[in-house]
């Protein structure tokens, strides 16, 4: 009767030795999901973080914070590149027309170019300058200097752009040998780097 007993006890303390192993075992993989979910929610914080960051201080944000590029950004905002140089990392170097540039585009010209049916024309004007690499105007100096006093871009377009130093400046002549001189260097941007010109440049017409 007692070895029964015994046996009896034993098994009951057994079934609670297991069970309090399973319920601890149980709470060590909840607390382990707890903090992997909470790890993932800091990080998805931190990312968003860093994303809002990025956009505020974007080379889209930095236009829209310059009084002197406004028709810029109505241009970048109509053929939709403007969440481009907004989002994206790049990096990228614009070289970004002033007002006065504009102004001196011919008026039914730029009021075609606005129009929503023509946003690949203007698409594909805009992205005339701007370049898929970071170029500050140092280097694009060096770069001038290394190369015999020309230097050749690609722009986004597929177009090219030849830069030259006349004097203190650096002077753009597009495909349709027109020029634009650099007024403003090297306004730096979380994905890049913006050099305002005082003048469209243009492709050469077909």
């Amino acid at each position: 009767m007692k070895t029964k007993m015994l046996l009896i006890m034993f098994a009951l303390a057994t079934g609670i030795f297991i069970s309090c192993n399973d319920n601890k075992k149980n709470e060590q993989e909840e607390n382990a999901q707890k903090e992997q979910m909470e790890a993932e929610r800091q990080a998805e914080l931190q990312a968003e973080k860093q994303k809002m960051e990025m956009e505020s201080n974007s080379i889209a944000a930095k236009a829209m914070e310059t009084d002197s590029l406004s028709t810029l950004v109505s241009a970048l905002q109509t053929a939709e590149m403007a969440d481009l140089l907004k989002e994206s990392e790049g990096p990228y170097t614009v070289f970004a027309p002033n007002n006065s540039a504009f102004s001196e585009v011919d008026e039914a010209t730029l009021d075609t170019l606005m129009k929503p049916e023509n946003q690949q024309k203007l698409g594909d004007l805009l992205q005339y300058h701007v370049v898929e690499d970071e170029i500050t105007s140092q280097e694009l100096i060096n770069l001038i200097n290394e190369n015999e006093g020309e230097y050749t871009i690609s722009t986004m377009a597929g177009a090219k752009l030849t830069a030259k130093i006349d004097g203190e400046n650096v002077v753009l002549t597009d495909e349709a040998g027109n020029t634009a001189t650099i007024v403003q260097p090297d306004i730096d941007a979380s994905n890049g780097v913006v050099h305002i010109i005082d003048a469209v440049v243009m492709r050469k017409s077909a």
